[in-house]
């Protein structure tokens, strides 16, 4: 059974990391698509993901009066990371599939241009470029199913990441000391 303040703070911080994500997808849908390709929004997003839920271990960890076992720290991390991951991607599905589908259409071209310019300033053979753009046009990244296998990916990522975080947050045991 997990513990009252783990669930709480897990869920409250990952419901904060999912409001964040979402505001900034939000942001970039209203202000320029072309942000949706930019290397250093990923990294925004996956900051978020990676902050918040410390700050929730952060928080549970003085709740819990310092004692904090591994276990419980990555759970908290977890939790947190995985509701916040959850809910960007339910935000971003209804975006990109019901409110408004024809900015796949646009990511898709801007993501296709984006590649021809990086595949050329590193010398790409023209027959692989068209390969790769070939197999971009026949997929939909952007589709129900696409986003879910980028948030199981998204979800590994956390649990790797959830669980060094974990060794670092866990509290000394008593033959430790």
């Amino acid at each position: 059974m997990v513990n009252e303040i783990i669930k709480k703070n897990g869920i409250t911080y990952g419901a904060i990391t999912g409001a964040i994500l979402c505001l900034i997808t939000a942001s970039i849908y209203a202000t320029n698509l072309e942000l949706f390709i930019a290397w250093w929004t990923t990294l925004l997003s996956f900051s978020v993901i990676i902050i918040v839920p410390i700050i929730a271990l952060f928080k549970t960890k003085k709740e819990l009066n310092g004692i904090f076992p591994f276990k419980e720290a990555f759970t908290t991390y977890f939790i947190s990371a995985a509701i916040g991951i959850l809910i960007s991607i339910v935000f971003k599905i209804i975006l990109f599939n019901f409110i408004d589908p024809s900015v796949k259409d646009t990511l898709l071209d801007l993501t296709i241009k984006y590649l021809i310019s990086t595949s050329e300033k590193y010398g790409v053979p023209a027959s692989a470029m068209n390969e790769t753009i070939s197999k971009l046009k026949e997929s939909d990244p952007f589709s129900i199913v696409e986003q879910l296998k980028g948030s199981i990916f998204n979800l590994f990522f956390c649990a790797i990441l959830g669980l060094v975080i974990a060794a670092f947050f866990k509290s000394k045991s008593t033959s430790q000391e």
